[in-house]
């Protein structure tokens, strides 16, 4: 398919999706940010001068002490570094009057324009030549930045090769660095239908300020869809925080590439001032401009549609907002459609006066703002009953007018329930729901305090009952005494929340004790000491039986001694070495070890024991061994 036909559908289907920015760069934000580039000075660099300086010059303020920073860039730049060059000439040119001399660093600005340079490089050499008003050779620039692209394709490498070719002779043909605009934006990534990001800032700084400069060269539209450049728009906004001097500069021209081209310019909807509506701020206020916050002309703006945000019914639709003395601030008396108190979307959509065609204005039909109308709450109807518990009998009921606070004393015990009836209402008398409406109960004597939740009935009236026996074993800690209640009402739509402290009231719990938060032993507590006994051993057997026993056990040891005596045993060849006596000394102790293990020893200490007394065994046995084997041959 065609490149442009394809780009036409595709410009043609995002129209129907186009976002309106989610953000400006206000101006609170700009004064912030030229505070931050004014802080800059004295200044730490070559690159932080630029950055600082061409900031300021963006956002259209005075450079302060410009002959000072004209004299810090020619006596700090090094002319061996072509981007230290970039710096001090693009700089220099912002001030204005500060001319920068070359000497040595035409040697550098020379080697940067070969075919072996990196495309960065190749940047900032020809901005420079542009800067300084130098005779820029377009052929061998072409040469050179499609040789340098063979080797670095990525999307830093690219986007300079869009500032380089802006910056060609008018017979130069760019159309194949043109088509890279739309490579570029393809590479990014989408976020939430929202933002379009690529890997940091300054990827996309860069390309979006060499896309447009390239565009106006050119004259055509660049590239990018109307979704695609709200979105990139959006994730700048994003980083207008920044506290860094070079990120801020980044912001700025980016967002200044938006606000001041011929082909894309997003139209931002925010609300100015203050979301509440009220009889007595009865205008909705709502800024349209661009992204730096400057005026897009006479416009005409109305509110498509005014819709409940939690019923979805319609209030109103096509009205029309009127021009102030700000040209971005627009107003509309919503109060005139009588709204409820609640929250309303408003979505606008605005066009240029007099029915221009405004083909470069993008997000003209997609603004959305959120309004509350609020009002102030009135309370009636308030009844406090003592109720019977079984048999729903109501034994009082008083009735307490706000803000005063009942003079009467109620008195509850566990065989009864506290009911609390009101209505809330808004200004007009219209039945009102609250978000809020708690009832605090407060002990009078130990400072506790218990809240609770007031909930509406199918009539929207409120009542709350208090289980006296329930709440006094869950809540209560079952401590009798002087209670006050206090009804808290708060919304954020309710001018006027309060706390009305409306009744005391006695309560009695059964006497089980002492109860008191005080005397209650505290989980901080020192807690008892933990004691462990271990298994006591088993008592030996009577030394008599464990005698005999051992008795028992040597007999056989006994019949075998007498058994080779009665046989004639041969031990005339038994050598009397020190190898044969160790060997056989070394046996006998393992079965003396044996016995002290089985009478007193542990298994590490008979263990350790056994290591020592069996490597002297093996080498004495294996000593013996051998004299053995030699006799013997």
């Amino acid at each position: 398919m065609n490149v442009g036909i394809f780009f036409a559908v595709a410009t043609l289907l995002a129209s129907c999706l186009a976002l309106s920015p989610t953000d400006t760069l206000s101006l609170d934000d700009q004064a912030r940010l030229k505070q931050l580039f004014e802080q800059a000075i004295p200044f730490q660099s070559v690159g932080h001068a630029h950055y600082a300086i061409l900031g300021l010059s963006t956002l259209g303020a005075t450079i302060p002490k410009a002959q000072d920073a004209c004299s810090y860039l020619k006596s700090n730049i090094d002319t061996s570094d072509i981007q230290s060059i970039y710096h001090a000439a693009s700089a220099a040119k912002a001030l204005g009057n500060c001319k920068i001399a070359l000497g040595a660093g035409q040697e550098t600005l020379t080697a940067s324009l070969s075919e072996s340079a990196e495309v960065a490089d190749l940047f900032f050499a020809v901005s420079t030549q542009s800067a300084l008003g130098l005779p820029i050779k377009s052929a061998e620039v072409v040469k050179a930045l499609d040789t340098g692209l063979k080797r670095d394709d990525s999307i830093l490498g690219t986007s300079y090769a869009l500032h380089i070719a802006s910056q060609l002779s008018k017979e130069t043909n760019v159309d194949k660095y043109f088509e890279l605009i739309e490579d570029i934006v393809a590479q990014a990534d989408t976020i939430d239908d929202k933002y379009l990001q690529f890997d940091n800032l300054q990827q996309a700084s860069v390309f979006v300020t060499g896309a447009y400069t390239l565009a106006t060269k050119v004259n055509k539209k660049p590239l990018i869809t109307d979704e695609q450049a709200v979105q990139l728009a959006n994730y700048i906004l994003t980083r207008k925080a920044t506290q860094t001097i070079r990120n801020a500069y980044l912001v700025v021209a980016a967002l200044k590439s938006f606000s001041g081209n011929t082909f894309q310019v997003p139209v931002a909807f925010s609300l100015s001032g203050s979301m509440a509506i009220s009889k007595e701020e009865p205008f909705v206020k709502v800024g349209v401009s661009d992204v730096m916050s400057k005026s897009l002309g006479k416009l005409t703006v109305k509110a498509s549609s005014v819709v409940g945000r939690e019923d979805d019914k319609t209030l109103a639709s096509n009205q029309a907002f009127a021009a102030t003395k700000d040209e971005t601030i627009y107003q509309l008396d919503l109060m005139k459609s009588k709204p409820s108190p609640g929250f309303y979307i408003i979505q606008l959509a605005a066009a240029a006066a007099g029915g221009k065609p405004a083909p470069h204005l993008i997000g003209l039909t997609d603004g959305e703002v959120t309004v509350k109308v609020t009002t102030q709450v009135s309370i009636s109807n308030v009844e406090i009953s003592v109720v019977d518990r079984e048999q729903s009998i109501t034994a009082k009921t008083v009735k307490a007018t706000f803000p005063t606070k009942s003079k009467s004393t109620l008195d509850a015990d566990v065989h009864q329930n506290v009911v609390i009836k009101f209505t809330l209402a808004d200004k007009s008398g219209a039945v009102l729901q609250a978000h809020q409406t708690f009832i605090r109960v407060f002990n009078v004597k130990s400072n506790q305090e218990v809240t609770f939740t007031a909930d509406s009935d199918s009539s929207d009236a409120y009542k709350f009952t208090l289980d006296i026996a329930e709440s006094g074993k869950d809540f209560f800690n079952q401590q009798s005494g002087k209670y006050t209640v206090d009804l808290i009402v708060g919304d954020a739509i309710i001018q006027n929340p309060f706390i009305w402290n409306v009744i005391d009231i006695n309560l009695k719990f059964p006497d089980v004790g002492q109860t008191d938060e005080d005397d209650k032993p505290s989980q901080y507590s020192k807690k008892p000491n933990l004691e462990h006994m271990f298994r006591v051993p088993e008592k030996r057997p009577p030394v008599a039986v464990s005698t005999a026993f051992t008795g028992l056990v040597l007999v056989p040891l006994a019949m075998l001694v007498i058994l080779w005596i009665k046989l004639g045993a041969n031990i005339k060849n038994f050598s009397f070495s020190l190898s044969a006596l160790g060997f056989h000394g070394g046996l006998g102790a393992i079965f003396g070890l044996l016995y002290c293990y089985w009478a007193y020893l542990t298994m590490f200490a008979t263990l350790r024991y056994l290591a020592a007394i069996g490597i002297f065994t093996f080498l004495c046995g294996n000593r013996l061994l051998r004299s053995i084997a030699e006799t013997k041959n």
